[in-house]
């Protein structure tokens, strides 16, 4: 599969990108940057760092949005820290480049024309640079194989929201850029939220080979250290909730999800702002105003945890 990753590194998404390096499967074409777990800068220098340490410098890496569509950006230290990576920067090597001078939604623009009909795309950020990307080129989704979202809680298992009772960061992050993306005819979309991965976690004493592995694996066990620890204080259970990881897990093996269908919609504004509400029962009226003419989307509602914590080890510790 031909893949770009849109991003914002960020722990669970340092563990994507191992995942998608480690794996025949993949063909990593390009990275595009955007604010969230911290600012773009911040996530675009952990890219470049990330991709050295990981042995594949040539990758393009592409910087994009710094703030969303409307308001201003919000970013994760409480869970990632202040460098968006647990504060283990000093462990990562310097870059072996810069960023690409094009930015972020050129990149995703040109690669959906060199590879049109094969590329994937999988964005575990805030949605800011595809809602960019589409609003530039609106027929961007006819050239696209699939796209692979993290974010939106829908409820299911008392997943509700991680910023706030009603919504998942990266949604809530840019809640216009999140329904301008869902309102897109994608030929295949898939949403892996909060009720897929906080039901995929990982016990963080089954990550324990990483500590003694190569420098690559070191960082993936530091980093993950504090990552999980805000998770046991949270949760009362000191474990790995790889929310970027899982998604990408979706584009392998994606009969280890329990799925359902439906059009969905972003609450923006108010008590509920970022919260995603799809319409799996088909309960909206074909008249309804505010529900026509949105497509359906595949959104994942459970999954088999222990297949999808041996696929991310088995690609973590080969990495």
């Amino acid at each position: 599969m031909k893949l770009w990753l849109d991003t914002d590194p960020g722990v669970d998404d340092a563990l994507a990108l191992a995942l998608i390096l480690a794996r025949p499967e993949f063909e990593l074409l390009g990275v595009s940057t955007v604010f969230g777990n911290a600012s773009v800068e911040q996530t675009t220098a952990n890219a470049l760092r990330l991709l050295t340490l990981f042995g594949r410098p040539e990758l393009p890496v592409h910087a994009g949005a710094a703030r969303p569509l409307v308001g201003e950006p919000r970013f994760a230290a409480a869970v990632h820290g202040n460098d968006g990576m647990s504060g283990c920067t000093a462990q990562l090597p310097e870059p072996a480049g810069a960023a690409h001078p094009v930015s972020a939604v050129e990149a995703l623009l040109a690669a959906s024309h060199a590879h049109a009909g094969a590329l994937h795309l999988v964005a575990v950020g805030p949605f800011t640079n595809l809602a960019l990307a589409l609003r530039q080129d609106p027929s961007l989704p006819q050239r696209v194989a699939s796209l692979t979202l993290m974010g939106a809680a829908f409820g299911g298992h008392g997943y509700t929201g991680n910023v706030t009772p009603c919504a998942e960061a990266n949604v809530h992050n840019d809640p216009r850029a999140a329904a301008e993306v869902l309102a897109a005819p994608w030929a295949r979309c898939r949403v892996i939220g909060l009720d897929a991965t906080q039901r995929t976690r990982i016990p963080i004493h089954r990550l324990a080979p990483l500590a003694e592995g190569n420098a690559t694996q070191r960082l993936l066990w530091a980093a993950s250290q504090p990552y999980a620890g805000y998770y046991a204080t949270r949760d009362g259970e000191n474990a790995l909730v790889a929310h970027d990881a899982t998604a990408v897990a979706a584009l392998l093996a994606p009969e280890a999800f329990t799925w359902r269908t439906g059009p969905i919609r972003v609450v923006e504004g108010g008590l509920a702002h970022g919260q995603t509400v799809q319409d799996w029962q088909h309960l909206a009226s074909a008249t309804d105003s505010e529900w026509q003419g949105l497509p359906p989307h595949a959104v994942a509602t459970d999954t088999d945890a222990e297949t999808l914590t041996l696929l991310c080890l088995q690609a973590w510790q080969s990495c």
